[in-house]
């Protein structure tokens, strides 16, 4: 056991701090003494797979899993997962969740007074091809009201999971849109203090990728673990 191979750390600064008071909910979470971190063993460097038989190759297009259309814009997210020496990260499972175009999620907390949308569960689920590449097709998620302070709103974004190749590597990140005016305001996009890591979060427009007349494409690489890695959701 002595002689496994741990995952470089990631530097000081380029993740979402445990305590952000402006960030209300992280006051009761966050630990009051330092962290233990413990060393890597074999199971969390080797594991989990999962496999194409455990996924549904449909689920990757959250506008098709109804029999009707959802409502709002339609986009293509998509990217590249790899490691911190920006090797790809092939056939790993990549997971979405999202609210909807009136910034709803289907989730019985959720009572926000917007609409939920019979056509859109707002969840999906994919695996990287051999380069690492993935890619979503969904609509672009609304910005919602969330008490955390007076008039505050999140901006649209959406929650990202990664398994990468082991339980070391686990990512649970948010994705941003760029020249969203929210973005600045945000606790949650704020916690983490290193600007150019909190940029990381905010996904580009992306010619390539959008679909003429349909869809407009913005691509999100996401790196998970090391000096540039995509911060967490929230640690």
């Amino acid at each position: 056991m002595s002689n496994i191979a741990g995952y470089r750390r990631p530097m000081a600064g380029t993740q979402p701090n445990h305590l952000h008071p402006p960030y209300a909910s992280s006051v009761a979470r966050s630990p009051r003494q330092p962290l233990v971190y413990l060393p890597h063993t074999l199971s969390e460097v080797t594991g989990p797979i999962v496999g194409p038989e455990r996924v549904d190759v449909k689920a990757f297009d959250l506008t098709k899993q109804h029999k009707g259309e959802p409502l709002g814009e339609r986009i293509v997210v998509s990217g590249r997962v790899i490691d911190e020496n920006g090797r790809p990260v092939p056939h790993t499972l990549v997971e979405i969740w999202q609210a909807n175009s009136a910034g709803r999620y289907l989730h019985k907390v959720d009572q926000h007074n917007a609409p939920l949308d019979p056509n859109f569960t707002g969840c999906g689920h994919t695996l990287t091809d051999s380069e690492g590449r993935y890619r979503f097709v969904s609509i672009r998620p609304g910005e919602y009201p969330w008490k955390n302070h007076y008039n505050a709103w999140r901006p649209a974004h959406i929650h990202f999971s990664l398994f990468g190749p082991a339980f070391a590597t686990r990512l649970v990140t948010q994705m941003y849109f760029q020249g969203d005016p929210l973005i600045p305001y945000d606790p949650i996009f704020n916690c983490t203090s290193d600007e150019k890591a909190r940029n990381r979060l905010i996904s580009q427009f992306d010619w390539e990728s959008t679909i003429p007349e349909q869809a407009l494409g913005y691509k999100f690489d996401i790196i998970l673990n090391g000096r540039d890695s995509t911060p967490w959701e929230n640690k």
